[in-house]
């Protein structure tokens, strides 16, 4: 009897430390979760200031675009401004150089005729006065539209160059890697490294593995090499709905997940600065090819790596005109 009294009890003990461990477990484990819930939470506001900011400079792009064209016009506005007022002094200035001969003919003239022609020469004197204060002003708004629109040009094919490099050195760098799940091309002068989710990812994974890390890793010594460089990443999915249950819960979470690893590898390079990093998610919505197939499916699963040199001086140039 006192047997089996130990035995249950010793049972008794072990159940209720077994129902405490479990107890502990679960409480950890929800500690987590809503730790993981919280840094989604706080990635995604990242990304939304993020993309706020990549919005904010690709409007600055579209306007230094329209400035740009702006400029052209100007200029041959104030060109063809310039000529018809070349045009209009040689006109008044032969017309003052025959009223001077007329005058010179009328000296024996009457006092009457004299007096008339010397005031249309005064008064085409004051013409010519002004026509020449007008031409000197309009050529040096023209000269200074041209020096800025020189200058422009200068930086733009500069930035084209520097891009033109830098594809070079990206394609160099992970050379290993191209025609394997990366492509590298130059689109709107920038550079777009592209890696299908095979080099990165498991299927519904965000855990870069180790062919991703190591293609990042030599990515990252080139950015760390040219830090005019700001980089944009995006995450992209196909159209299959992602059926999570923990902090990624659907298609535009695991693309930010995504972007937000990619981000964290290439800064684990100490010569590349966290600020130059923009991670962005874009879920299914940006597509390269149809969903309908697998393959098509299998080419939207990527993420693109965006480089694009810094424009700050073509800015600040766009800004003190």
């Amino acid at each position: 009897m006192k047997s089996a009294f130990k035995i249950f009890v010793y049972a008794s003990v072990v159940l209720l430390m077994s129902s405490c461990v479990s107890q502990k477990k679960f409480t950890e484990t929800e500690q987590k979760r809503l730790q993981c819930e919280e840094e989604l939470a706080a990635i995604k506001g990242e990304n939304h200031d993020l993309t706020a900011d990549n919005t904010e400079l690709k409007s600055r792009l579209e306007k230094l675009n329209k400035d740009f064209q702006r400029l052209i016009s100007d200029t041959i506005r104030l060109g063809q401004d310039l000529r018809d007022l070349q045009t209009d002094y040689n006109k008044l200035n032969l017309s003052y150089t025959e009223l001077l001969e007329l005058a010179g003919k009328s000296e024996a003239g009457s006092k009457a005729e004299i007096q008339k022609i010397m005031a249309e020469l005064q008064s085409s004197q004051e013409k010519l006065i002004r026509k020449q204060d007008s031409l000197r002003v309009l050529e040096e708004e023209l000269e200074s539209k041209q020096q800025k629109m020189m200058e422009l040009q200068r930086i733009l094919a500069q930035k084209d160059s520097i891009v033109n490099a830098l594809q070079r050195k990206v394609s160099q760098a992970l050379l290993g890697f191209e025609g394997k799940g990366l492509s590298i091309e130059i689109r709107n002068g920038k550079v777009y490294v592209s890696l299908e989710e095979s080099l990165l990812f498991r299927s519904g994974s965000w855990e870069v593995n180790e062919r991703g890390i190591s293609a990042l890793q030599k990515l990252s010594e080139v950015l760390a090499a040219n830090p005019d460089i700001n980089v944009l990443i995006e995450g992209h999915t196909d159209n299959v709905p992602y059926r999570g249950s923990g902090q990624v819960k659907d298609n535009w979470d695991l693309s930010v997940m995504r972007a937000t690893a990619i981000v964290k590898i290439i800064t684990r390079n100490s010569g590349v600065h966290p600020s130059r990093l923009t991670a962005a998610g874009r879920s299914e919505y940006a597509p390269i090819a149809t969903n309908s197939s697998s393959e098509g499916r299998a080419k939207n699963r990527r993420t693109e790596i965006i480089l694009t040199p810094k424009l700050d001086e073509l800015f600040q140039i766009i800004e003190t005109h």
